[in-house]
């Protein structure tokens, strides 16, 4: 009798553990940087994911920036060589190429072979900043040297994920890892609302601590670059640095006329819109765009 009890005690615990083995997470293999030379972080595997293939334009047709092109360039290359080098946010207006700097500085330092390495470019989505201190765990294992971008960051009311952020740049008592930058894009100079801060300034007991403790967050980051709505002339240029470099056979006046009609319809102008633009112009024309 007790053996059977035993054989069927046995027989549950045995089925129990296969159950519990189905649901345990699998193991987490470590990244393969050779990989590739971008990576997207998904927070919720805890893994990196390679990018084979990265959505982004030449940095020389990037217009309209050349002064805060030229600081980020210089910038990532002391950071690729070893040397030291400032987190970076980039602010301001829609559409000016916040984030297609980023991966066009990346690819043009490892293109021209700039580093003793290939430079990795990882991103981490917005909603995924709260296991920032984790990736960067894992990052700082590494032999490589990677620039850890973040795309449209803000920070809303209730949102407390931002002290995450600030601890991983630079607060925490490891600080920032020394192969790892962050690289940030907003529409916003200083990542939170003025409401925001305006709350916390009538609630605290002491009001100016709590402004300052919101605002240094933007203080982590050494460069502060700033993107501005662009001219006429600039945004024609951004059009024709198009057309020049995809081949597209099309009259300059017509070019002209056709380019500022697609702004004033879109009631904008920016380098977002000057794609746009091309798009358009080349599907017309029945000719594909180079890679």
């Amino acid at each position: 009798m007790a053996e059977k009890a035993l054989q069927a005690l046995t027989e549950k615990l045995d089925r129990l553990i296969e159950v519990v083995s189905r649901m345990a997470p699998a193991p987490v293999l470590p990244p393969d940087f050779e990989s590739a030379d971008c990576f997207v972080w998904q927070a919720e595997d805890g893994v990196l994911v390679p990018v084979p293939r990265v959505n982004r334009v030449e940095l020389e047709l990037i217009k309209g920036v050349d002064r805060v092109r030229d600081i980020l360039l210089d910038n990532t290359r002391r950071f690729a060589l070893g040397l030291p080098a400032n987190n970076a946010l980039l602010w301001g207006a829609r559409g000016m190429g916040k984030s297609s700097l980023v991966k066009a500085v990346h690819a043009h330092i490892n293109r021209n072979k700039e580093a003793s390495g290939p430079l990795k470019l990882v991103e981490i989505h917005r909603e995924d900043i709260e296991s920032l201190p984790r990736l960067m765990t894992l990052l700082k294992q590494s032999v490589h040297r990677f620039i850890l971008f973040c795309d449209d960051l803000s920070f809303d009311q209730e949102d407390t994920s931002y002290k995450s952020l600030k601890a991983a740049l630079e607060g925490g008592v490891e600080g920032r890892p020394e192969n790892v930058i962050f690289y940030a894009t907003s529409n916003r100079r200083h990542l939170l609302p003025r409401d925001m801060i305006e709350n916390e300034r009538s609630t605290a007991i002491n009001p100016s601590e709590a402004v300052e403790e919101k605002v240094s967050l933007s203080d982590r980051f050494g460069l502060w670059l700033g993107f501005h709505k662009c001219s006429q002339d600039e945004y024609l240029a951004m059009v024709e640095g198009y057309v020049t470099y995809h081949d597209l056979p099309v009259d300059p006046q017509v070019l002209r006329a056709e380019a500022l009609e697609w702004a004033t319809t879109r009631g904008s102008r920016s380098g977002r819109v000057a794609w746009q633009f091309i798009q358009d112009l080349a599907g017309r024309l029945g000719r594909q765009l180079k890679d």
